[in-house]
């Protein structure tokens, strides 16, 4: 990998916190569905926490490729990451204890790790749009 592409990767990911609202889309038959969910960063990955019955999950279940942007502002000029790949669900028991011990609005919702509606989806980013703000051009590339 070029430094130029080293660096580029880095300054997007630095863009994303422990925990950030974001645009998730995933597809219901032919039709692109998007909503705003909390995404969580933890370990170089981005975690979803949400409910077993939602439509995102059900939607994932069938067709595991996703699309999510995140907005975001500098000195007063907007800026995005745009990512798509594809999700999965994880059932792995530790990592999903982990993950909702990691995460402060997690008994708002459910009671425990054991609750068996919550689901713990991970979303593998395979492609990156960014745009820096302030400019006009995004650049691509693929991770």
């Amino acid at each position: 990998m070029s430094k130029k592409l080293s660096d580029l990767k880095k300054e997007v990911l630095e863009h994303f916190k422990d925990q950030q609202h974001i645009f998730l889309a995933t597809s219901e038959k032919d039709q692109p569905r998007v909503r705003p969910v909390t995404l969580v960063c933890l370990n170089g990955k981005f975690w979803i926490l949400t409910g077993t019955s939602n439509a995102k999950t059900k939607q994932i279940l069938k067709n595991p490729k996703i699309e999510f942007c995140l907005l975001f502002e500098k000195e007063g000029h907007k800026g995005y990451v745009r990512a798509s790949g594809l999700a999965k669900i994880i059932r792995d028991k530790e990592t999903k204890v982990k993950l909702a011990e990691h995460c402060d609005f997690f008994s708002e919702h459910w009671k425990d790790s054991d609750d068996p509606n919550y689901t713990l989806i991970e979303l593998h980013p395979t492609e990156i749009e960014y745009l820096r703000p302030n400019e006009e051009i995004a650049k691509k590339f693929t991770l």
